[in-house]
């Protein structure tokens, strides 16, 4: 019979609707403007803290919506944003330096929606408000770091292959090494160029001088390495501490664009994105005279570090091993219940640590924490200068062989281990970075962006679907019914999508698929009238103007969507957010234009004697 979709197929039709409009059922309920309450480096949020920030609330008359203790941090939602700004105020004088008070935006969405994992959308920083930064990798430093294990993977390889030289140093760009005859020099450079086809090596006979630089596309490689691995441990940084989805872009050579939708405080944000925490385990030089080493007499390999209450420590400048190596972190309370940081290792990391720790039992084995801060300076060409600072905070007796999994104690506090493991779990930064742009957009901004894009939308909905209706008649109604599913649908799967954002031209892109959508309609419908002209039954019409009107259809939204792919995989930043929701859409428009219009026209016309069609 014609015009009859089997069973199988209404019902398909059916769960797609509900399944779309279950998960965009959460856009429904928005956000409440919140505060968020956690510890600085060094203090811990808990229960206590939520009982004095209530009091605090009550005592200035601040009236709020709820307020809980979650992970680790203390959330209060509040019923308007006014409300939430004074109580930032009220709570950033109460609470001290102690405690990071940020605002932030919390869904408000049922508990048996997020129970089925369904969640709003995630909105851009056009409709959302929160941080932007641009950040810059310090690729001198990173070079620096790099020759510094040059310089000691030389040493190495020259003792392994039984080469004696006088000095290894290295300079901004080369490491150096200078031996003791023609012939040391000419094996040197025979050695080390075997072991290392990505450097080259000049020698210069009149001092024994053999330099080594690494080639442009090694340097092209460590480059592109540096910022690739800051934008991951950037990503995974600010998905471990749970403050917001980043959006994490890599912007010419060596910046990175980052954006926090949904935070408004910036000195939370800097000190997430902004710490270099990191590891280094070395040997502690214990032939070394300590009252020599402090007036600044070091014996040679060995460099002065300085403990949290200023007492020096003379350390070898071999790296038994760095905090690249770390994978896990933990922090815990040792038998005594003082604070220890669990470190995990990868195969490379825990071979090193073994190797080391075999050899080395009965000695001391310090840990040097390092972090890269802003000075407060520039250069000359604008560029904010960092300053390292270094802290060895223990030195533990190696009592025997150590393998993958260790632990470091001398920690001050329970906090402070907790935010170190933080760090170190989420990774260290191959290279520094510096802050050189940051601004803040106000959720009010956002709120005007959503509500004019929103406006856009309904505008360009309503004159579609009342061309459709005055020019299709009924026919014209199943259309504006397949536009409504249309854009539950789009809203449906971008809420499901774990990375899909939406952003002001992801509307754009919206309002651009309800036009599409209408487009395969109207090809539909026009087909149905040919037929109809050429003589044929209303019921073979409609068989006929579907069939014929499909592989039209099909080209047409195909090349769009490739180009919406092409779009997605050379743009950047709001072209991504267009290309996302343009290729969303191109998919539901087919299926609610071809699938949705049929099934309602099937259930209207299928089967039945008609005479006449309202087209």
């Amino acid at each position: 019979m014609l015009n009859r979709y089997p069973l199988w197929k209404n019902l398909m039709v059916v769960f797609a609707l509900l399944i779309g409009l279950l998960y965009a059922l959460p856009n429904v309920y928005g956000e409440d403007p919140a505060i968020q309450i956690s510890g600085a480096r060094g203090a811990s949020a808990d229960m206590s803290t939520l009982d004095a920030v209530t009091e605090d609330l009550k005592q200035n008359q601040i009236s709020y919506k709820s307020v809980a203790f979650e992970n680790g941090t203390v959330l209060v939602r509040f019923n308007d944003t006014n409300t939430q700004i004074s109580a930032r105020d009220i709570l950033n004088d109460q609470l001290g330096d102690d405690f990071i008070v940020a605002l932030n935006l919390a869904p408000s969405t049922p508990a048996w929606l997020e129970s089925i994992g369904a969640n709003p959308m995630k909105l851009g920083l056009d409709l959302r408000g929160g941080v932007h930064f641009l950040m810059e990798v310090d690729m001198d430093a990173a070079m620096d770091k790099l020759l510094g294990q040059q310089e000691e993977t030389f040493r190495t390889e020259l003792r392994e292959a039984k080469i004696r030289y006088r000095a290894i140093s290295k300079t901004d760009e080369a490491v150096e090494v200078r031996l003791r005859n023609a012939e040391q020099l000419d094996e040197a450079k025979r050695e080390l160029q075997r072991l290392h086809p990505d450097m080259q090596f000049v020698d210069t006979t009149s001092g024994f001088l053999l330099t080594a630089t690494f080639t442009d596309a090694r340097l092209q490689e460590i480059r592109n390495y540096a910022v690739d691995q800051n934008i991951t441990i950037l990503r995974n940084r600010v998905n471990e501490l749970g403050v917001a989805e980043p959006l994490v872009q890599r912007q010419g050579a060596n910046r990175i664009v980052v954006q926090l939708p949904g935070v408004q405080d910036t000195a939370r944000a800097k000190e997430i994105l902004g710490a270099t925490a990191t590891l280094e385990f070395r040997e502690v030089d214990n032939s070394a005279d300590l009252a020599a080493a402090a007036s600044g007499r070091v014996p040679a390999g060995s460099e002065v570090k300085f403990t949290r209450d200023n007492r020096p420590v003379v350390l070898k400048k071999r790296v038994i091993l760095s905090g690249s190596h770390i994978t896990d972190a933990s922090s815990s309370a040792d038998e005594y219940g003082r604070p220890q940081v669990n470190i995990s290792l990868d195969s490379e990391g825990g071979s090193k640590m073994t190797a080391f720790s075999r050899n080395n039992v009965g000695k001391l084995m310090a840990t040097v924490f390092t972090e890269y801060k802003d000075s407060g300076d520039r250069d000359e060409s604008g560029k904010v200068i960092l300053e390292k600072h270094e802290e060895v905070i223990n030195q533990a007796t190696i009592q025997t062989a150590l393998g993958r999994n260790f632990r470091i104690t001398g920690i001050d506090s329970q906090a402070e281990a907790h935010n170190l493991a933080l760090l170190l779990r989420a990774g260290a930064l191959i290279a520094p970075i510096s802050i050189v742009e940051e601004r803040t957009i106000g959720p009010s901004m956002g709120q005007q962006n959503i509500d004019m894009g929103i406006q856009a939308m309904i505008w360009g909905m309503v004159a579609v679907m009342l061309f459709t209706l005055l020019y299709y008649r009924r026919f014209g109604l199943f259309a504006n019914m397949a536009l409504l599913m249309n854009l539950v649908l789009i809203i449906g799967v971008m809420s499901m999508i774990p990375g899909a954002t939406m952003t002001l031209p992801g509307i754009a892109g919206i309002v651009l698929t309800v036009g599409m959508a209408v487009d395969a309609n109207v090809l539909i419908f026009e087909r149905i009238r040919e037929e109809l002209r050429e003589g044929r039954s209303p019921q073979h019409a409609i068989q006929q103007g579907y069939a014929n009107a499909f592989s039209t259809i099909a080209d047409a939204n195909i090349t769009t969507l490739i180009t919406a792919i092409i779009l997605f995989a050379v743009g950047t930043g709001a072209i991504k957010g267009f290309a996302v929701t343009l290729s969303i859409g191109i998919l539901t428009s087919m299926f609610t234009a071809i699938i949705g219009t049929r099934a309602l026209v099937n259930l209207v016309y299928g089967g039945k004697r008609v005479d006449k069609l309202s087209i």
